[in-house]
């Protein structure tokens, strides 16, 4: 699908500290220059290159690119020697070995060095894309791990990068690499999930009721096929989403929901084949100047998505196939009409739906996952007494003769009501009447 960066200085985040144009090129190119040979700097930024979340590409660039990453010394780990890579996913050689798939405290400290990574770079689109692409390869009518696809960082390995939808996601994984350096105790399938899951809430958007605990893939011939990730301008496009998203489990809401996380990025038609070179919204940056955006504030997490979608009234926002076909497709529309007037419904099934596809095809240890923020975002359950209730039951034999027994006792029976007793019924009536005569009395 289509590239995609971040907001620009003139609509920032919340207390967040404004960056300018010209200190993130500097930020972006001095570090592209530590670590890109020169005659690529111009087509790799650490900071300006994301793509639709599910995306598709051929673009001949990011092949190059990668290339040319593979012979960095402070990242060629990740590409060529998967071997070595295997023994130090697998031996735990990054640091302290843990009796889990990653270690909970490591998890949250992970967790913030990626908002302070948010914070310098703005990469949150390109972050939210590394975590679904390597979930997105799902597919739930194969039940092995990990031949089913998912979220079991395979992504980190070059047969799985160099497919045509992952172009630019190398840039991901150099912007995460010295967390996982740091953090031995995440696994590259929770770091990815983790960093997704991060970045939305860090821009704005809803809190994720994560789990992590995600096994890795060991090697590249346990990667997925090619040609699993939806494109961005298919012949059909309602029928291309439900054809690639049914097929990781996902129904027609989420799919429109997921969908709006398109609130966030950009896209670069030098680099997708999608928008416009600049626009109003892109001109100034941050990262390098460019590109069009989906909403103005392309850094902020809201439901403008589908707001500006339906009122198509600005050319200098973008609109895709697959984003038009969520306001054309009768079932589609249902929702997507749904969240452009009520944000905090989007939010609740943005939520939920991209905890599920992070969780599509991993393999946890422990089985139950880990929850490292308790249960996020969960209110207190309202009581129903008939959830606490296994419904009307028969009385066994011994009950029922036990009954009668105490029904008679009292000079009753199962066939015949007890006679009222009128004398204790004055007494009490009498009683009731002289306590309540002397209260107001007094």
């Amino acid at each position: 699908m289509a590239e995609r960066v971040l907001l620009t200085p003139s609509l920032p985040l919340p207390s967040r500290p404004s960056v300018s144009p010209t200190t993130m090129a500097t930020v972006t190119g001095g570090a592209a220059a530590r670590i890109i040979p020169s005659a690529t700097r111009a087509t790799v930024s650490l900071s300006s290159s994301s793509r639709s979340f599910f995306s598709f590409s051929s673009s001949s660039t990011s092949v190059s690119s990668l290339k040319c990453l593979r012979s960095s010394p402070r990242i060629s780990h990740l590409f060529l020697d998967q071997r070595r890579s295997e023994v130090r996913v697998s031996s735990g050689r990054f640091g302290t070995v843990s009796a889990l798939a990653s270690d909970p405290d490591q998890l949250k400290s992970a967790r913030e060095d990626i908002k302070e990574l948010l914070s310098t770079k703005f990469c949150h689109p390109l972050l939210i894309r590394l975590g679904w692409h390597d979930a997105g390869t799902y597919n739930k009518n194969i039940e092995e791990w990990p031949q089913r696809g998912g979220a079991n960082g395979s992504l980190r390995f070059e047969a799985e990068l160099k497919h045509g939808a992952n172009a630019g996601l190398v840039n991901a994984l150099k912007l995460l690499q010295p967390i996982k350096d740091k953090y031995s105790g995440v696994t590259y399938a929770d770091l990815f999930q983790l960093a997704g899951a991060t970045a939305v809430e860090e821009a704005g958007g809803p809190k994720i009721p994560m789990k992590y605990g995600r096994v890795d893939t060991s090697g590249p011939e346990q990667c997925p096929e090619e040609g699993r990730l939806p494109d961005a301008g298919p012949p059909s496009p309602a029928d291309h989403l439900r054809e690639v998203f049914y097929r990781m489990g996902l129904d027609d809401k989420e799919i429109v929901a997921l969908s709006g996380a398109h609130t966030l990025g950009r896209s670069r038609p030098d680099r997708s084949g999608w928008g416009k070179p600049e626009t109003k919204y892109t001109k100034d940056g941050p990262g390098a100047p460019g590109g069009q955006s989906w909403t103005a504030q392309w850094l902020k997490f809201d439901n403008s998505y589908f707001k500006d979608i339906k009122e198509k009234r600005d050319e200098d926002l973008l609109v895709l196939p697959t984003d038009a076909a969520l306001f054309e497709d009768p079932s589609f529309k249902v929702y997507a009409e749904k969240y452009a007037e009520d944000q905090e419904a989007f939010f609740k099934d943005y939520a939920e739906a991209h905890a599920k596809l992070s969780n599509l095809g991993a393999k946890f240890d422990p089985p139950e996952g880990i929850v490292i923020d308790g249960s996020p975002n969960v209110k207190g359950e309202k009581f129903v007494a008939a959830k606490y209730s296994s419904g009307k039951r028969e009385l066994s034999d011994a009950m029922r003769k036990k009954i009668r027994a105490e029904y008679e006792a009292v000079g009753g029976s199962p066939d015949k009501a007890l006679e009222s007793n009128y004398f204790l019924n004055i007494i009490i009536v009498v009683a009731v009447l002289a306590i309540l005569t002397y209260l107001f009395g007094n």
